[in-house]
């Protein structure tokens, strides 16, 4: 049994969508941060459930490994074929197949990105929330749990998968979930699957929550003389239940990088960039009374904006925020991490990794969703080997002072391969556990090899 035996057996099945070629190999090969390209053997393209379903059952029986790809977005090296094999590129399986009003539910192949999803949905008045910045595929956003700019108001992918129906390693297609709100009958199989970094089983359709679209929108910048005094403004504004849809925090290197990249004129502090959603009155109140807390920690040059264009452009800055970091030190590639801290320690662990990245070589702008306690560093590495090693350092810091904080390792971007060394810090045995529900859905290990459990090599 062999990769290759495999692969000549899915000609018959797959015809032309099944590719060897060099090209196609490459653009499958790469991550969207540091780690070094490693190609699949081949790529294919399915196009249903059913075609899935083969694909697994011929991989299964001649030992080929399968490694699920959306997007190509995810930042810890999860769509990389570290033992080779067969890559499933969705991306033709991207179909709205039902949307549901009055349930507030939509039915959507794994491949169909979050924009062209609610582009979908503006004429029913309803929308999906989850905005993790890239244009990720819903079935990439589930399997790594993602969250993003309005998870303090809408919650994660955790919250916004109803159900799911999914192929196993040996082909066998399961559904999990259903549309009602709730539900008491056997384990939550969708919440196991959502996060599982496609080691248990492939989603080939999704059945997500939808939100009503808010009335009216307020969205707002404002500067702060230091790091300090921005965290605390965002801890006083969470305490106090202000019902926020976004809250986003941008260090004053960040923030250098957004003036060229965009061409804007935003003074070098510390920013925080917010949204509220809701009716108009009740998002004027809110927008006063956070205007109030950030008075109180001397916030400066507050910018309001309830016109459409303006808050596309102000959003649009933040999600170009990494693009932007990477083009202020040409030549360079980062290591981009993530943690996420309880709230009330959010401020300690922000200013810590600001000093470990000062007392160090490299740059490291520093933003994040701080409303839900998750922050990110965008540690740039040049060609010498050593600036790598010390962005590992840097990033192991910091993950080892978010477990003692009583965090986690990962607050959106997932394990992937990058952050394995800290799941048995953060899991204990847990972890073996996961090994041993990963070994009984995948025993031969097929499923996305080298990623988030011990032994899946």
């Amino acid at each position: 049994m062999t990769i290759a035996t495999a692969l000549d057996a899915l000609v018959p099945v797959l015809g032309e969508r099944l590719s060897r070629s060099k090209p196609d190999l490459a653009a499958h090969s790469t991550s969207e941060t540091h780690f070094a390209p490693i190609a699949p053997d081949a790529v294919a393209w399915p196009t249903s459930t059913d075609e899935v379903s083969a694909i697994m059952a011929v991989c299964h029986a001649h030992g080929c490994p399968v490694i699920g790809w959306g997007a190509g977005t995810s930042l810890e090296g999860h769509g990389l074929a570290v033992n080779g094999g067969l890559t499933l590129n969705f991306s033709r399986m991207d179909a709205v197949l039902e949307v549901q009003p009055e349930n507030m539910i939509v039915r959507v192949q794994p491949g169909c990105t979050r924009e062209a999803l609610n582009l979908a949905l503006r004429d029913t008045g309803l929308f999906f929330p989850v905005d993790p910045g890239a244009n990720a595929s819903v079935g990439g956003m589930a399997a790594t749990r993602a969250s993003g700019t309005t998870a303090v108001r809408y919650g994660t992918m955790r919250d916004n998968v109803a159900a799911l129906e999914v192929v196993l390693a040996d082909g066998r297609v399961i559904r999990t979930g259903t549309g009602a709100r709730k539900s008491a009958s056997g384990y939550d199989l969708t919440a196991l699957m959502v996060g599982s970094e496609g080691t248990l089983g492939l989603m080939t359709e999704l059945t997500l929550r939808l939100h009503g679209q808010p009335e009216a929108i307020s969205a707002a910048v404002c500067a702060f003389a230091d790091m300090t005094s921005a965290v605390n403004a965002v801890i006083d504004t969470i305490q106090i239940g202000l019902p926020m849809a976004r809250i986003e925090f941008l260090d004053a290197a960040t923030v250098r990088a957004f003036n060229a990249y965009a061409g804007e004129d935003m003074p070098l502090r510390p920013h925080l960039m917010l949204e509220f959603h809701g009716s108009a009155a009740q998002v004027a109140s809110d927008a006063r009374t956070f205007g109030e807390i950030a008075s109180d920690h001397g916030a400066l040059g507050f910018r309001w904006s309830d016109k459409p264009e303006e808050r596309r452009a102000l959003w649009a800055m933040r999600h170009n925020g990494y693009y932007a970091i990477l083009q202020s030190k040409p030549g360079h590639r980062a290591l981009v991490t993530d943690v996420c801290v309880p709230i009330a320690r959010l401020g300690a662990a922000v200013e810590a990794a600001e000093a470990d990245i000062a007392a160090s070589p490299l740059s490291g702008p520093i933003l994040g969703h701080v409303g839900d306690g998750n922050f990110h560093a965008i540690l740039m590495v040049g060609d010498d080997p050593a600036d790598l090693a010390e962005a590992h350092r840097l990033s192991d810091l910091m993950v080892r002072r978010a477990l003692d904080m009583g965090g986690t390792a990962t607050g959106e971007h997932g394990i992937g391969m990058g952050k394995l060394d800290h799941m048995r810090s953060e899991h204990g045995d847990g972890w073996d556990v996961m090994a041993d529900i990963k070994r009984a859905l995948d025993p031969k290990g097929l499923l996305n090899p080298g990623k988030l459990v011990p032994g899946n090599r």
